[in-house]
């Protein structure tokens, strides 16, 4: 077991998947304090060197509807499988998994807000009529966790500009942000503008 400020490494096991052979770690870490403390997961796969040189990270959002059941209403499911190829085609590279539903809302009061979606609202204005933040996400348990596996230089997967900052202000450097745009589905295209026009999301397609 490893140390890494408020980060601890729970376990490391081999991981055979149809992608290839990655390492797959578990780490832990507490944040906040008094009553906002709060602890977190996240898992993370890893493949090849990945301290010589920047390698390829993605910061994947559990996505249960996306990851699992194949929902065409996101393009998570596509993104997530995009970044383990690109990863098995480079031969090296890290995928951190963070349990953090719904952009941070939890499972339950995502599917409150696809209803509202269903009603009209789109993603940002159902989670905001939830009494939510557009988004709730925070990304400081993987910019730790990448610390702790001995990388501080990443070519970052992302649209996202808060993926960036958020790294780029705990110490770790994004020497290039490799866009992850997948094909998506007719159901998801209002999904994408949400993302591009009200959270700012980078697409280079749309």
């Amino acid at each position: 077991m490893t140390v890494s400020g408020s980060v601890r490494q729970l376990a490391s096991a081999d991981f055979p998947t149809r992608w290839g052979r990655f390492r797959i770690y578990g780490f832990e870490g507490v944040f906040g304090e008094g009553p906002n403390r709060r602890k977190e997961e996240v898992v993370a796969l890893v493949m090849g060197d990945v301290t010589s040189s920047p390698p390829l990270v993605r910061i994947h959002s559990q996505c249960l509807t996306g990851d699992v059941f194949g929902s065409l209403r996101c393009d998570c499911r596509q993104q997530l499988e995009m970044a383990l190829s690109m990863i098995a085609d480079l031969g090296a590279g890290v995928l951190l998994y963070e349990q953090q539903e719904g952009r941070g809302i939890g499972l339950m009061a995502k599917l409150q807000a696809y209803e509202l979606q269903d009603a009209g609202l789109d993603t940002v204005e159902a989670n905001e009529r939830l009494g939510f933040k557009a988004d709730h996400r925070a990304f400081t348990l993987p910019a730790e966790v990448l610390k702790a596996l001995g990388i501080h230089e990443v070519r970052l997967l992302s649209n996202n500009p808060d993926k960036l900052a958020a790294l780029e202000l705990a110490g770790v450097k994004v020497v290039e942000r490799v866009p992850c745009e997948v094909a998506p589905s007719t159901h998801a295209e209002d999904y994408l503008k949400t993302k591009k026009e009200k959270l700012g999301h980078l697409f280079t397609s749309r």
